[in-house]
């Protein structure tokens, strides 16, 4: 399987276009070959079924435990709230 030549510049203008290809890319600069790009292809699906399969374990157990999806958001916008260091000003002292 012969591998597509791209310059760097273009490998990444054209990020988007290579992942959908089926076949490696080889990246070069000035003319020599530095890494390759290999798309994968079919993990969409497998990531699919264990996405849906994570989420009936947590409907059952928001279910076991009496708690709703939406008190669960709640309590993890206070916690961050409470513990993210951006929302914390310094004191201005007085000179």
């Amino acid at each position: 399987m012969e591998a597509t030549k791209v310059g760097i510049r273009g490998f990444r203008a054209g990020m988007a276009e290579f992942i959908a290809f089926s076949t490696p890319v080889a990246v070069t600069r000035h003319g020599q070959t530095v890494g390759y790009f290999i798309p994968t292809q079919g993990q969409a699906d497998a990531d699919i079924v264990a996405l849906k399969k994570a989420s009936k374990t947590l409907d059952w157990l928001l279910a076991a435990h009496s708690v709703s999806a939406e008190e669960v958001v709640a309590e993890f916008k206070t916690v961050r709230k409470q513990a993210s260091p951006r929302n914390k000003k310094p004191k201005a002292t007085a000179a």
